[in-house]
């Protein structure tokens, strides 16, 4: 099977599940595994953000919505030599993904007859559910049975070890410029982790918000990850959350590698994120997190 992702969870899935041979196309957002991107062809590009500031990145992608203009660029030409079997794509966000109705034209447009599936999860088990569509979809579903499960059991040794412990209150920040407040799956990786979570929307999609707003949620966490970085410039963004939020204790998070991204490194999230508010019953020290104040 010639497979195509079109976001980077799709592209973790697909490699978890074994199947990287096969895959023939990926997005420039593909970087997990590391070899993703230069052993497939990269048949989307998309807005160059590495030398923007989080409210230039704002003000950019508001100013292409506004004017319909899309952010990412589907190569047609790349996409029409890889003639693809299976083609993963998503409707969940267009800041983070080129939307299905795009591939849907650029594949009538070619003429293509691949199979498309639109991988859409809002919650944490949707993440997993579509962990068992591509392995279902890919031809290897007893492979995606055991992925899937030997999640569940990391999940639940994390509920078995903060069970009974009070709950922290834990603000999760997606971005600084403006704030926003992570939806989607998010609350539910902070309830798996032992946490409340405040200031998000379970289950649905991350909207802007005020630090007055944020203060007044009373946090006794407060989680930096935002969307398209890893943990250095988690870190550099949540300077202005403890700005926002004096005495708070702060900690950068990966973002792209342990909350934003919905595929398998979700519950690496979890059990980071458990290890940050209770240490006692998860020893284990946290990777990828980073205590930044006070």
């Amino acid at each position: 099977m010639r497979i195509v992702s079109l976001l980077p969870s799709a592209t973790e899935i697909v490699h978890t599940l074994g199947l990287g041979d096969q895959l023939v196309g990926v997005t420039f957002e593909c970087d997990e595994p590391p070899s993703a991107r230069t052993s497939a062809t990269v048949v989307v590009g998309g807005l160059d953000t590495t030398t923007m500031t989080p409210g230039e990145v704002d003000a950019a992608v508001r100013g292409r919505v506004a004017a319909g203009q899309d952010l990412y660029t589907l190569h047609t030409d790349a996409l029409r030599g890889l003639d693809p079997d299976l083609v993963l794509t998503q409707d969940l966000c267009r800041v983070c993904a080129l939307p299905g109705d795009r591939v849907a034209d650029a594949l009538a447009h070619l003429g293509s007859t691949a199979d498309v599936l639109t991988l859409d999860p809002h919650t944490l088990a949707d993440v997993l559910a579509t962990i068992t569509a591509v392995g279902e979809r890919t031809g290897v579903a007893g492979r995606a049975a055991e992925v899937v499960d030997g999640l569940r059991a990391r999940l639940e040794r994390v509920r078995l070890a903060v069970a009974g412990r009070p709950r922290p209150r834990v603000l999760v920040v997606e971005w600084v410029d403006p704030p926003f407040g992570a939806g989607h799956w998010v609350p539910d990786m902070v309830t798996a982790a032992g946490g409340e979570p405040v200031g998000g929307r379970p289950g649905q999609r991350s909207v802007p918000t005020t630090w007055t707003a944020m203060a007044a949620l009373e946090p006794d966490v407060v989680l930096v990850a935002p969307c398209g970085y890893g943990l250095d410039g988690a870190a550099e963004q949540a300077r202005a959350v403890v700005d926002a939020l004096p005495g708070v204790p702060v900690w950068a998070v990966d973002g792209d590698g342990l909350v934003v991204r919905p595929g398998p490194r979700l519950v690496d999230g979890v059990e980071a994120v458990a290890a940050v508010l209770h240490p006692a019953a998860v020893p284990a020290r946290p990777t990828r997190v980073r205590r930044v104040a006070p």
